[in-house]
């Protein structure tokens, strides 16, 4: 699929390095790109499952079964009845709103980015997508965002007051954590906000994770498989194509992130390949814990724009 960089800035109101609520509005025409719909009943029989434990009239078929005194003829199987001879009925389950939460990680490894966008940016594209996805679907939105010193927390809220909401936490936060870039991140923020959102989603909800992980550790995959437990989670690993393979350059180029400075030296193939195996070795142990909190796990790429990646899955 060719893709012309300079008309998609144009288009989504992006630059790929701030970010603004149109951009984040651009995504509500995007919606559709994005089920939210759920891949089946939730872990909990709690108050908040999204599928109703009885059978009735709904959205949501549920299974045919002989037809009983009292049944809606309506919804009679006329194709089983004549296939069994017998009269049977289908049965329905009937769906119900669910919270969407949305965690988005905006710390100080979030803002790099080589080509198309900063790996921030994309994530705050992709929250938006899923907000106003669920937003389309009628459940409320709500949610965590936090850069490397600060955090907001999102109650659910219906309709586009719960998008707005996130999207002007995600602009904001974005910009802070853009201006304050080069200062010493805080330890264990990753974890501290994913406790936060173990308090926050409650029973059957669904729960999307949006971050690089790159803080992830053996406490944070407690909390993910407490999280995991009785909801439906969703994690959205995002990276950029200079984390599993650095370039080929005639000389050595000096790199600055969090405050700290290096040199890589791109023209010697020997430590491009110590790098890569070095990333994929990391990458590597990210995604088998992830996997094995039980959640579903998804990749993006910051050098596409998020509608792109949806379309070619």
């Amino acid at each position: 699929m060719s893709f012309d960089s300079a008309t998609w800035f144009q288009d989504s109101h992006s630059n790929g390095v701030d970010l603004s609520l149109k951009e984040l509005l651009f995504y509500k025409s995007k919606a559709h790109l994005l089920s939210l719909k759920p891949k089946g009943k939730v872990k909990s029989a709690q108050a908040g499952q999204y599928l109703a434990p009885h059978k009735g009239r709904g959205m949501e078929f549920a299974e045919v079964r002989q037809y009983q005194f009292g049944d809606d003829i309506r919804a009679i199987d006329w194709r089983v009845t004549a296939r069994t001879g017998e009269a049977h009925t289908k049965l329905f389950q009937e769906e119900k709103e669910r919270p969407v939460f949305i965690f988005c990680d905006l710390s100080s490894n979030m803002i790099f980015g080589s080509k198309l966008l900063l790996k921030s940016v994309l994530a705050s594209h992709l929250s938006a997508l899923v907000a106003w996805s669920a937003c389309q679907r009628g459940d409320r939105v709500g949610g965590v965002v936090f850069n490397h010193d600060s955090h907001h927390e999102l109650k659910p809220i219906a309709r586009d007051r719960g998008v707005l909401a996130l999207a002007h936490q995600l602009s904001s936060l974005h910009e802070s954590a853009l201006a304050n870039r080069d200062n010493e991140t805080k330890k264990d923020q990753f974890n501290n906000n994913l406790k936060r959102l173990v308090h926050l989603a409650k029973p059957g909800s669904l729960v999307y994770l949006i971050s690089d992980f790159t803080q992830l550790d053996e406490h944070s995959f407690k909390l993910l498989e407490r999280l995991n437990r009785h909801n439906e989670v969703i994690g959205c690993m995002i990276s950029d194509p200079f984390e599993h393979a650095l370039p080929q350059y005639q000389d050595a180029v000096k790199v600055s992130a969090a405050g700290q400075q290096w040199t890589l030296p791109l023209m010697d193939a020997k430590f491009r390949s110590q790098f890569k195996d070095n990333a994929e070795t990391f990458y590597r142990k990210r995604i088998d814990l992830l996997k094995r909190s039980g959640m579903s796990l998804h990749n993006y790429d910051a050098s596409l724009p998020i509608e792109m990646q949806l379309v070619e899955r």
